[in-house]
């Protein structure tokens, strides 16, 4: 038996990846920043000051010339939804030319035994070492990010229960992406489990407390996201590991929302397993397949529940049985998406160079910069903040909230200024670190607030 889950759907403005009003049947009004008064803030700050501010910001960036190497990032459209889908690098796109022309084109089939076959453990380490802080041999790339996340919670709750048959519990908050929530209902109907739901506050997110009180001798598994889709929210992820432990449960993190654009150490925090999409913060295109990590002490418990040839000990002996590769190579299924997983190479190598300190640094005072800005000139319109006032609780973007917010967007997209939308009311502001100006920012935040004034003026 499971639950379900009364939060359930996200409701109709999901539908489209930005959200925008494809309902009303209208093209609204392009709002532009000249729409919005010249006025002075709640504390007495002009839009000027911030022009200034934003203006003394970039040029003490120390990764502002990261920008130019993102294609868009010279254009007036202002983008804050990298944490949906980020730009592309130029690199990747001479990587993708060059492959169709030079590996695939030149190297036709051959192409598998040279690199291609090897390229998800490759990328995957990669991953690890750049972004999640992972060594190698615990990382691959896959499926999509559901897959993979099917793939992952089922293994875990198949050996939780083998390891002790008490164990029938699946945990997981209601606010988790809805992916995530739908995966952990299913699962546990498919393996006569069930789901225990954690209530959590929408714009903070799992506690170490509510999470103690959810976990105990019946917990086989907890899914959880490091970075909550909705407002923000950046959990403790060592902490909240180390309560799972403690409960004798595995814990399954959903990076989708942190692997690029904040701090994650894996292995010094303890993780057993942790799935992250790469369309995000590594800038990996659209669909870009997902990647796995699961903890070398873990890799010969876990039996993936979607047996394909990629996964066998002996990919090319098409034998009469499956038997099960040793290491990460368990956790494919079938043929590797080659041409998918090429351009996260760049940013990858790119956040190696840099460092995801300097990352994480640059995104604190861009989504700092946001708050104030919403504060001085969105606040008095009745937009609130519906994301963690303290940056150390906050990943990489920010919900402002009202109302009005789904038809804010609308006009917004027309006006080339692109959020996402995200019920209730709540507009994100993505801001990825190299690829995102505070003169970008603050302009776009300048349309917000016309929007808005023009929405409440209808």
């Amino acid at each position: 038996m499971t639950t379900t889950d009364p939060a359930g759907s996200s409701g109709p403005a999901s539908a489209g990846f930005g959200a925008h009003d494809v309902h009303s049947g209208r093209e609204p009004h392009a709002p532009d920043v000249r729409d919005a008064p010249r006025t002075r803030g709640q504390a007495g700050i002009t839009p000027s000051d911030l022009e200034t501010e934003a203006a003394a910001l970039d040029a003490a960036d120390a990764l502002r010339s990261r920008r130019d190497a993102f294609v868009g990032a010279d254009t007036s459209l202002v983008y804050f939804d990298g944490n949906s889908l980020g730009r592309p690098l130029r690199a990747s796109i001479e990587r993708l030319e060059a492959f169709a022309r030079d590996e695939w084109g030149g190297r036709l089939i051959r192409g598998w035994d040279e690199s291609w076959m090897q390229l998800p453990f490759d990328i995957g380490d990669a991953v690890g070492r750049a972004a999640i802080g992972a060594a190698p041999g615990q990382t691959v790339i896959g499926d999509s990010t559901t897959v993979l996340l099917y793939k992952m919670v089922r293994a875990a709750f198949d050996a939780a229960v083998a390891a002790d048959p008490a164990r029938v519990e699946i945990v997981v908050d209601r606010d988790n992406f809805p992916t995530d929530r739908y995966l952990v209902d299913g699962i546990a109907a498919e393996r006569g489990g069930r789901v225990r739901w954690i209530d959590v506050d929408t714009v903070s997110g799992v506690s170490g407390e509510a999470l103690r009180a959810a976990v105990g001798r019946e917990t086989a598994v907890v899914l959880l996201s490091h970075v909550a889709y909705r407002s923000g929210y950046l959990t403790d992820a060592e902490a909240l590991t180390r309560i799972a432990h403690e409960a004798g449960a595995l814990i399954v993190w959903d990076l989708c929302h942190s692997a690029g654009s904040v701090p994650v150490e894996a292995d010094v925090w303890g993780f057993d397993i942790a799935v992250g999409c790469t369309y995000k913060y590594l800038n990996g295109g659209p669909g870009s397949p997902a990647f796995a990590y699961v903890a070398t002490r873990l890799q010969d418990r876990l039996a993936q529940p979607i047996q394909g040839w990629m996964g066998t000990a002996d990919v090319f002996a098409m034998g009469p049985e499956y038997q099960p590769a040793e290491g990460m190579r368990r956790f494919l299924s079938g043929t590797p998406p080659i041409v998918g997983m090429l351009a996260m190479q760049d940013t990858l190598a790119l956040i190696e160079e840099v460092g995801i300190g300097a990352i994480r640094a640059k995104s604190v005072a861009l989504t700092e910069f946001a708050v104030r800005v919403a504060d001085e000139f969105l606040a008095p319109l009745g937009v609130s903040v519906a994301s963690p006032r303290d940056p150390a609780a906050r990943g990489g973007h920010v919900t402002l909230s009202h109302p009005a917010m789904r038809a804010v967007t609308a006009r917004l997209w027309f006006q080339d200024v692109i959020p996402d939308y995200r019920d209730p009311g709540g507009l994100r502001i993505g801001l990825s670190p190299l690829s995102t100006s505070f003169a970008e920012t603050l302009a776009g935040l300048r349309a917000v607030e016309a929007a808005v004034r023009a929405e409440r003026s209808r």
